[in-house]
């Protein structure tokens, strides 16, 4: 069985700081329209960073939908 992928998730409670983003490696996070933070799923790897540095601990890191 392959290792479990994880991917980030942001619930609609982003106050939109941005600092996900800034710490993203791969630029797998934006904020779209100033309003929350959107994740591309194909470019995160699922590090973490983005969680550790959330002031509102608004993401999470969850399972990778099987494709």
């Amino acid at each position: 069985m392959p290792p479990v992928r994880k991917v980030a998730r942001v619930s609609e409670e982003c106050v939109s700081c941005g600092n996900c983003a800034k710490v993203c490696p791969l630029g797998a996070i934006s904020i779209y329209l100033g309003l929350f933070a959107v994740v591309d799923g194909d470019k995160c790897v699922g590090c973490g960073k983005c969680e550790r540095t959330c002031p509102a601990g608004v993401i999470s890191m969850t399972n990778r939908e099987a494709a």
